[in-house]
């Protein structure tokens, strides 16, 4: 195992020891909104913090991007960049729905190289190095062998921030309805994309993503035999936010459904 991807681990398994003593007193929560619905709490800082400390104390000329905190780092350029979502689906931890995660991503000059995704209350260990495939809790993953749009199980997640496109949203859902095997959303972006690496969803896509929501589970994703794009069908999700992913034959029969609807409207 490549020494990064070690000390990734190590932070998400520290970052998951906050997360799950506060989970047993969620009524006890200090939340802020910061902006509609979308929540922290002091469970995501002191997760975050916990993450940092272990990357800083390992790597400290390496950059952070965290959803905390922002981009943080040496002054000078660097070539490594961690990205980190202490808590993905805070809105889910605070009403004591099971389906969070910490996720942490490693890029190298902009190409993630290293990921973990880690399911506290399962115990479930999602990991990938560029070039050494996907796995979880040590036992290799693929994505699975689905071939048709009609008989996948599709990932999404609702617009619960940024509604400017939410019609587009609900005309790409309404026909995903009668042409999949049916719809999940189940809140956790960067658990939903591990769960596309692992087999469970047969393909995902979601609008209005941050960095931190998709680097961890995209390369799980591409490790693990699956495509990821953006709706142009190019790699730079990370930047639009835009994300479409799942098994090489349903894959493009996703996109070409969802580039119908966003035709003048989200072309990347």
């Amino acid at each position: 195992m490549h020494p990064t991807l070690n000390i990734a681990i190590k932070a998400a398994r520290r970052a998951a020891t906050v997360i799950n003593r506060a989970s047993l007193d969620v009524d006890l929560l200090r939340i802020e909104t910061k902006q509609p619905n979308d929540f922290v709490t002091e469970v995501d800082r002191a997760a975050e913090s916990a993450i940092i400390d272990v990357l800083r104390e390992a790597y400290p000329s390496h950059a952070i991007l965290a959803e905390e905190s922002g981009e943080t780092g040496p002054a000078e350029d660097t070539e490594y960049q961690w990205i980190i979502d202490p808590l993905d689906g805070t809105t889910n931890f605070i009403h004591g729905f099971p389906q969070y995660a910490v996720s942490i991503a490693l890029a190298r000059r902009g190409v993630v190289e290293q990921a973990v995704v880690f399911d506290p209350t399962r115990n479930e260990l999602f990991t990938a190095t560029k070039g050494g495939g996907a796995f979880l809790n040590d036992r290799r993953i693929r994505v699975s062998k689905r071939l048709r749009l009609q008989d996948a199980l599709v990932g999404t997640g609702f617009p619960y921030r940024q509604f400017a496109h939410v019609d587009t949203y609900l005309a790409i859902f309404k026909e995903l309805t009668q042409k999949s095997a049916g719809l999940r959303r189940p809140g956790a972006a960067a658990l939903d994309l591990a769960y596309v690496a692992a087999g469970r969803l047969d393909a995902f896509w979601e609008f209005g993503l941050a960095p931190w929501d998709m680097a961890a589970g995209s390369l799980l994703i591409s490790e693990a035999g699956g495509l990821v794009s953006d709706l142009a069908g190019e790699s730079t999700y990370l930047t639009t936010g835009n994300v479409v992913a799942g098994t090489p034959k349903v894959f493009p029969q996703l996109l070409q459904l969802i580039q119908g609807h966003c035709e003048g409207q989200l072309t990347a």
